[in-house]
């Protein structure tokens, strides 16, 4: 999963929880988020991009560790 925003994600089903660990070491849980839409990140050629455009100001989010 090579990107240069996105060093991880991992998504919880039972609690639609998208966790992203940015490549800065930032944690941020994104909430509500339909297994659709994970899997569509998970297939995307750019997940950084996927991540601006479909995830990022649709959904509900908190910060889990700062920098």
């Amino acid at each position: 999963m090579p990107s240069s925003v996105v060093a991880n994600m991992e998504y919880d089903e039972k609690r639609k929880v998208l966790r992203i660990t940015y490549t800065s070491g930032k944690v941020y849980d994104y909430l509500a988020v339909p297994q659709q839409a994970y899997d569509e990140m998970k297939a995307a050629d750019s997940k950084g991009q996927y991540l601006n455009y479909s995830i990022k100001g649709k959904y509900r989010y908190k910060k889990v560790k700062a920098v």
